[in-house]
């Protein structure tokens, strides 16, 4: 056989299929730089918060004369080891070439958080105490078969009190009413508010109990808070039961929340949210029409409710934050009390205000019951500023609801604060609604806001003193904790 003649050991479609292969590789977003560097400050951080170097040095002390040092290190390792975040940002791939109100944005949604779109629900928007308590109180009053309850706040006092009536009293006419409470966060319920509730019938269990059972997962909470009815109604927010909640957030006594009430389909991820942690905690899986009713349509709206927990490896609900920034192109409204943004999530801001997107946030101010997420806060202004971002400080009151709203087309409203904690260690839950008229709803309620905020300019940020820095800095150890 000639040379020309012989078969090409390379044939026309192997060829073609390396030129793809090439061109797969030059696409590979892992060849392009990861969002949000490291610096040196995050490195140390972690790594001093990393087990294994406090174990190695407990080795190393084990084996010296003063030994005894030895047992503080093994401790910090083991600390260390808990309360370890399980979850990491995702670092490739937030560089999208469509925008929020495009069709691709809504499938992307879907399919990266794994939650479908459902129709039919009616969603209602309830600004601060006086609106969302009688009309929680009302649902109450009307349920005929199941009341559940998840809450990471329930206190003792009047609106525990009154609540805690209203729901033995519908144990008592045959409701069965389950509370889920977190076992930090509701250590203040109070003897005389736990009795009317479990006197009256009610069945209480308590979320992940610090014990030696369930140490490893002692920095898991849950910082849900939900109200569901027959199955029908939900409630969801920012809201606990608690007397600070009460008014109009007319002082300081009164805090500016937010709770949204949906009727319809939308109601069974809530109710299947609520499930999941009953049975985690109790051992019990609730079934049956009083907790899943077949649902018709109830409204106009089309909702995702998006339930994000460490067990899952990721935050859906992060996920849901970047990707919704990384698809804005007119406008990002954000209102957050405790706003310790990652680096991925500053550089996705920076980068939307850097196109050209009018980008907001609102923080609370002053009065912030939450001193770490506040000076992290505070310390991370400075690329936003720089960037020209306008950063608000809600001093009015408490400002505690958590808000963001895309192009005007998109929201989001829910539990989930914007920073590690929520991400990382909480179960979280958010509503998430495709509707001009909606994202209207939640923008002039942020201009109203605006009234009692301050806006942080970067030439006093820069100005801040020595002792603020050092506080900052000190709450800085502990950022991935808030």
């Amino acid at each position: 056989m000639t040379r020309a003649a012989r078969p090409s050991r390379r044939p026309s479609a192997w060829r073609a299929a390396q030129r793809r292969r090439r061109s797969w590789r030059l696409a590979d977003p892992r060849k392009l730089p990861a969002k949000g560097a490291f610096d040196v400050g995050l490195r140390a951080r972690r790594l001093l918060w990393s087990w294994w170097p406090w174990a190695a040095l407990a080795v190393w002390l084990a084996l010296g004369p003063r030994s005894w040092w030895a047992v503080a290190a093994a401790v910090m390792a083991f600390i260390s080891h808990l309360i370890a975040p399980r979850e990491e940002p995702p670092r490739y791939g937030l560089d999208h070439e469509f925008a929020a109100a495009s069709d691709e944005f809504v499938a992307t949604m879907a399919g990266a958080t794994g939650v479908p779109l459902l129709p039919g629900n009616a969603f209602e928007i309830l600004d601060n105490g006086d609106a969302f308590y009688p009309r929680m109180l009302q649902d109450i009053a009307a349920a005929r078969a199941t009341i559940t309850i998840e809450a990471y706040i329930y206190w003792a006092g009047e609106v525990g009190t009154t609540f805690a009536q209203a729901l033995a009293e519908r144990a008592r006419a045959g409701v069965r009413v389950t509370i889920l409470l977190d076992a930090v966060g509701s250590t203040d319920i109070g003897r005389e508010t736990l009795a009317t509730l479990e006197q009256g019938g009610c069945q209480v269990a308590w979320y992940n109990p610090i014990t030696w059972r369930t140490l490893g997962r002692f920095n898991n909470r849950t910082h849900r808070k939900s109200l569901i009815v027959d199955g029908v109604v939900g409630y969801t927010g920012g809201a606990g039961f608690a007397d600070h909640w009460r008014g109009q957030a007319r002082t300081p006594e009164e805090w500016r929340d937010v709770q949204v009430r949906v009727e319809g389909p939308a109601v069974m991820p809530l109710q299947s949210g609520f499930a999941h942690n009953w049975q985690q905690a109790t051992g019990e899986l609730v079934s049956g029409e009083g907790y899943y009713p077949v649902l018709s349509a109830r409204g106009p709206h089309t909702l995702q409710v998006i339930l994000s927990s460490p067990e899952n490896g990721a935050s859906s609900v992060r996920i849901m934050y970047y990707l919704a920034i990384v698809c804005a192109r007119r406008s990002i409204l954000i209102a957050n009390p405790y706003f310790v943004p990652d680096p991925v999530a500053i550089q996705t801001l920076v980068e939307a205000k850097g196109r050209g997107v009018d980008v907001r946030i609102m923080v609370a101010g002053v009065h912030n019951d939450n001193w770490l997420a506040r000076q992290n806060s505070v310390r991370l202004y400075g690329p936003l500023l720089q960037a020209g971002i306008e950063i608000l400080e809600y001093n009015r009151t408490m400002l505690h609801h958590k808000v963001m709203v895309v192009d005007g087309v998109w929201a989001t409203v829910g539990t989930t604060n914007f920073d590690n904690r929520s991400f990382a260690h909480n179960e979280e839950s958010n509503v998430c609604v495709f509707a001009p008229e909606v994202a209207r709803q939640f923008e002039t309620s942020f201009e109203d806001d605006v009234a009692g905020c301050d806006r942080v300019t970067l030439d006093a940020w820069r100005r801040r003193g020595l002792a603020a820095r050092a506080g900052e800095q000190l709450a800085s150890l502990l950022e991935d904790q808030v």
